[in-house]
């Protein structure tokens, strides 16, 4: 029996948000690259919520823009409302989110895999990875054929022995009903390769029809829209937008609730993955949250070709007639009719720490993984790790040095270092509070912090960068001479204080101490400033939060320079920690375990403590010399 047999340079499995990323990262690199998917209809698919952004989540999809990604771009041309939120907050926690438009978003994307060159799409399960000498050498599909490759990057997602549950309905399938992979995992485990169990949920979509929206509170997204990708001209975002609707459960919802948890396979031990604690079902809102009265139901569209309407808030696996009767309790959904039930769905999915930071496994060599599959959860955080495996992939197969982004330089670094770091027991979500450099990896500055990164590895044409260092000189110029402007107290600057209600100057004072004042900022002081040269608006805005953030920013660089000289501290692959005598029993299995690339890293591992890493510089010390 003859077997189909193919070459490629890279071959990526799974098409979701990861596998996306990672495909078109190696193509555009040069690579010939094969992306597998169960179903060419599910390419960049949103089985979930149909948003893109949010709170830290904007900040990786700048971040994965700054790269030389795609997301920041689709989504610009499909949403069909956007907002920046926290803007009462510093621009440090400043996200923005966009409701997509699900099937337009999903076309889109598929459209861009189609027009790359080098890149081939193809729809098959991949049951198997072939190595020779803990070395990657290519995969094999259910069918037999064999597609021999350098590399191989794993973005699974939900896919892997998957199973959807509501009440003791269980269905063998992968999200919104597509086919499962039902074979890989055999071959990873064959491999020695330590695979978890994790959960996750989405809620019941609604007949927009049947809802009734004047017992609900609109929601509006932003007058002026402000663009995800960098590239994006903000004139062409301004559109008219749909509007999403807020409403509460309330206690009879959560009674409803309560008596029916023995019929949740959550409550009732039917489901072994461990699920997302950020993003809980409403039977763990109402049971960990006993003493609140009411949660928050967001009601977001689809599409505009559509009438089902998302609800945000209220994500369940309850059997189907409690379904309909909780969410008939609930403010303007008395009548709603239910398109899809909510329901859970478990996957397998790997142990990250099984990962080196650059997303390469450990111990099998041009094996590479993104997305859910490495026990994270969103969009986002798929998309930022797809593009980090696919550009290492490639890196790895053209025998170059590889791209690792550091906590103190991004938000995606932050991400990678807690997988591969830190014990995940629960899919792992991104947030502002686990990024303690956020002063600096805010999502404005994401093109200023990473662009070189992009160029360097050829993902960010020659044009883009030149504008990225061009802005960077505009910015520091117009800070100088901001810093050596003096304000006198004249009328008109007395009127202008007096308009945004400040305190009047007895004498002169320096520009950048105005704009320091709380009330004041760099583009309310334009009148005043004669000398001011005509500057770009992103370039104005740098400018502002510089000056108005100056100490606090000074103070995390400082920072940010004794965590590199930590990262910099190199441990060898093959580091005797047995051989420090003063390591503690915890500390040297922890770090046999993980392998640590470096000191800074050893340093964030659970259970190796301060003295232990005093012991291992002082134990690397004496070997030097």
């Amino acid at each position: 029996m003859s077997v189909i047999e193919e070459t490629y340079d890279v071959c990526v499995v799974g098409a979701g948000h990861a596998g996306c990323e990672a495909a078109l990262a190696c193509a555009r690199m040069g690579l010939e690259t094969i992306i597998f998917t169960v179903s060419v209809d599910s390419i960049a698919m949103m089985p979930c919520n149909p948003n893109i952004g949010g709170s830290s989540k904007g900040h990786l999809v700048r971040e994965i823009d700054a790269l030389g990604g795609q997301m920041g771009i689709n989504i610009d041309k499909t949403f069909i409302q956007s907002k920046m939120l926290n803007k009462s907050k510093g621009p440090a926690v400043h996200s923005l989110r966009a409701q997509a438009d699900k099937a337009s978003y999903s076309m889109e994307m598929r459209k861009t895999l189609q027009s790359t060159e080098h890149l081939t799409i193809r729809q098959a399960e991949v049951s198997e990875i072939i190595t020779e000498d803990n070395k990657i050498a290519g995969i094999k599909t259910f069918s037999g054929a064999i597609y021999h490759s350098k590399a191989v990057v794993l973005c699974t997602g939900t896919y892997l022995r998957a199973r959807c549950l509501y009440g003791d309905v269980i269905n063998y399938t992968g999200p919104n009903g597509l086919q499962p992979a039902n074979h890989l995992t055999d071959s990873l485990k064959a491999h020695g390769v330590e695979m978890f169990r994790f959960k996750t949920g989405t809620p019941a979509r609604m007949d927009k029809n049947s809802i009734d929206f004047s017992k609900m509170t609109e929601q509006t997204g932003d007058e002026r829209v402000v663009p995800f990708s960098f590239t994006t001209d903000p004139e062409s975002v301004q559109i008219e937008q749909a509007s999403c609707w807020l409403t509460y459960t309330n206690p009879k919802t959560h009674e409803i609730i309560r008596a029916n948890l023995d019929r949740s396979p959550i409550y009732a031990g039917v489901i072994e993955g461990t699920g997302p604690r950020y993003c809980p079902s409403i039977e763990d809102k109402v049971v960990k949250f006993a003493d609140k009265e009411r949660h928050q139901v967001f009601l977001e569209p689809e599409g505009l070709n559509t009438n089902e309407m998302y609800v945000g808030g209220m994500s369940s696996s309850l059997p189907e007639d409690v379904q309909y009767e909780m969410y008939h309790t609930v403010p303007g959904l008395e009548h709603a009719k239910i398109v899809r039930n909510a329901y859970a769905i478990e996957y397998d999915c790997i142990n990250p720490n099984q990962l080196l930071p650059t997303l390469e496994f450990k111990n099998i060599k041009g094996l590479f993984s993104g997305g859910q599959f490495n026990g994270s959860s969103g969009y986002e955080e798929a998309a930022a790790q797809g593009i980090v495996a696919g550009i290492n992939a490639a890196l790895y197969v053209k025998e170059k040095e590889q791209l690792v982004l550091h906590r103190s330089e991004s938000y995606i670094g932050v991400l990678i270092d807690d997988l591969v770091t830190k014990e995940n027991h629960e899919p792992y979500r991104m947030m502002t509070s686990r990024a303690e450099y956020r002063l600096l990896l805010r999502q404005d500055n994401a093109d200023l912090r990473l662009s070189k990164y992009g160029y360097q590895v050829g993902l960010i044409s020659q044009e883009r960068y030149d504008w990225v260092v061009k802005k960077e000189k505009l910015i520091q110029d117009e800070i100088n001479r901001v810093e050596s402007v003096t304000i006198g107290a004249k009328e008109n600057v007395q009127k202008l204080l007096e308009k945004y209600g400040s305190t009047p100057l007895n004498t002169g004072t320096r520009l950048t101490e105005l704009i320091r004042r709380p009330e004041l900022d760099y583009e309310k002081l334009a009148p005043i400033d004669e000398g001011r040269p005509e500057l770009p608006e992103e370039v104005q805005e740098q400018v502002n939060i510089n000056i108005k953030y100056d100490g606090y920013i000074k103070r995390q660089i400082k920072q940010v320079e004794h965590f590199k000289k930590l990262e910099n501290k190199k441990i060898p692959d093959d580091f005797d920690y047995d051989a420090v005598d003063s390591l503690r029993i915890e500390a040297r299995q922890k770090l046999k375990l993980y392998r640590p690339v470096s000191i800074g890293q050893a340093s964030r591992i659970s259970g190796v403590s301060p003295a232990d890493i005093t012991m291992l510089l002082v134990y690397m010390e004496q070997v030097k010399k």
